[in-house]
């Protein structure tokens, strides 16, 4: 069983509990209030464990489970048995650096609530990116593949974009940082990468 599976796993077990069991979501979701004033600090990690609903939660684990697999090979390749503990750190860096500008932001906010692996998904979803620029993703309702490349400027405008308008309740900071981690990490961590990235899109 691979970590990717076993993430999801645990992810999903945990969000349907929490489905059921409000007292438990309450206590697992991000709160910056909470974690500033009341040193809840687990709450950095714990939050992506749960999920706002059945949608949210598939969405989310369909695209883990798609580039997932595709980067966790991507480092064993390059790292052998230390590209699972790489991956492990790419996603955990994911679930926690996406959510720092947030933190910084709503920190005297009790109100301000957040859920769900997005943030680390999307790193997942950059590093995926930087080791194949040229594959195709999908995006629905759009009937063909868009490139990488293009797919990831295109979500990093929008992220931004829509984050600056927060007008939804879409956690769209977490989105663009949680990418943002993605491309920096791996561009340090995997030798030669941002060639590799140059070469497929120009060579």
């Amino acid at each position: 069983m691979t970590l990717n599976l076993i993430i999801i796993i645990i992810t999903v077990i945990v969000s349907i509990a929490a489905f059921g069991n409000v007292e438990l979501f309450n206590r697992l979701l991000f709160n910056a209030y909470l974690i500033k004033h009341k040193r809840q600090t687990w709450r950095f990690v714990s939050y992506a464990v749960v999920h706002a609903g059945w949608l949210h939660l598939i969405i989310n684990m369909w695209v883990l489970y798609l580039f997932g697999k595709l980067v966790e090979g991507s480092y064993v390749a390059v790292f052998g048995a230390r590209g699972y503990l790489f991956y492990f750190l790419l996603y955990l860096g994911g679930v926690i650096f996406s959510v720092l500008y947030d933190f910084g932001k709503h920190k005297n906010d009790p109100y301000y609530n957040s859920v769900g692996a997005s943030g680390a998904v999307s790193a997942v979803l950059f590093a995926s990116i930087l080791f194949h620029p040229t594959g195709g993703i999908y995006v629905f309702p759009i009937p063909f593949a868009i490139p990488a490349w293009l797919f990831g400027i295109l979500y990093l405008v929008y992220s931004a974009y829509m984050g600056k308008r927060g007008q939804d309740n879409v956690g769209h900071d977490a989105h663009f940082f949680g990418a943002l981690f993605g491309i920096v990490f791996t561009a340090i961590i995997v030798p030669g990468i941002l060639g590799h990235f140059i070469e497929q899109l120009f060579g």
